[in-house]
């Protein structure tokens, strides 16, 4: 039955100390992506007055995961997550090309295999009504970053990353970190001439010092200022090299010098 009020709301709940639940909300009903916690779901939907019609799961992890439980309980949301990954619960396993019609809300997405933090990780690609393209992607994609290789490797993360930044520039990048200024921080030790970034770094300083979230971002800014993307940009090239001391044949290769560099940044 489709749902009356035609405005699909999105919104990021904070969780933890710097996740986000991502809630997609149409008049009296709600989906959220990635509930670590149940808390800051459940004030939402008390908030809203919100019937919970289903979860989204993108990869296993607990900050992701930990308040799906409680949540089923309290609501009876239906589960959806990846084909191949432990979870506390799932009512339906997805895998790329899948495509759900999201319960009690006038949008469908599509699943996306992007293997690199975790095995099976997936994400999950639409539309907002008529025109707004939207991304939930977990940790795969940051705003100016990317996630640790937890399970993957750095092919699969590039593949994956490519697979992403293959969407249309407008499409928003919900991703489940506000990890923008330290990955932004980080970025312009990469790229320090980028005039985008600099932008970016300021426009997010100023969002932050307000306490206002920085996300969600585009596949457009990832574009233009973030090296995990920009791999066979000859001046993300030249500073991986001259960070690793050695030539870099690839964008696989540049991309493992840049995740190294920025596991060990501070």
């Amino acid at each position: 039955m489709a749902n009356t009020d035609t405005r699909i709301e999105l919104e990021p709940l904070p969780a933890f100390t710097d996740n986000y639940i991502w809630m997609l909300r149409q008049g009296r009903r709600a989906v959220v992506v990635d509930p670590g916690q149940a808390a800051p779901v459940s004030q939402a939907l008390a908030k809203y007055g919100l019937t919970l019609e289903a979860i989204l799961l993108t990869h296993h992890h607990g900050d992701h995961v930990g308040g799906v439980l409680e949540l089923r309980e309290q609501t009876g949301a239906i589960i959806y997550g990846p084909a191949t990954e432990k979870l506390p619960a799932c009512d339906h396993r997805l895998k790329e090309n899948d495509t759900l019609q999201l319960p009690g809300i006038d949008a469908s997405l599509t699943v996306l295999d992007v293997p690199g933090h975790t095995a099976g990780h997936i994400a999950y690609y639409g539309h907002l009504g008529a025109e707004t393209p939207v991304l939930f992607c977990g940790d795969t994609l940051f705003a100016g970053g990317c996630g640790r290789l937890f399970e993957g490797t750095p092919a699969q993360m590039v593949e994956s990353l490519g697979k992403l930044c293959a969407l249309p520039p407008a499409t928003l990048v919900c991703c489940a970190h506000e990890y923008t200024l330290s990955n932004l921080r980080w970025a312009l030790q990469v790229e320090p001439g980028n005039t985008a970034l600099q932008q970016r770094w300021s426009q997010a300083s100023q969002l932050r010092a307000q306490s206002r979230p920085t996300l969600p971002s585009t596949i457009e800014s990832e574009l233009d200022t973030n090296p995990f993307v920009r791999t066979s940009h000859p001046a993300v090239t030249q500073a991986a090299a001259q960070q690793a001391g050695i030539a870099l044949a690839n964008p696989v290769q540049v991309f493992s010098c840049l995740r190294e560099w920025k596991n060990n940044f501070q």
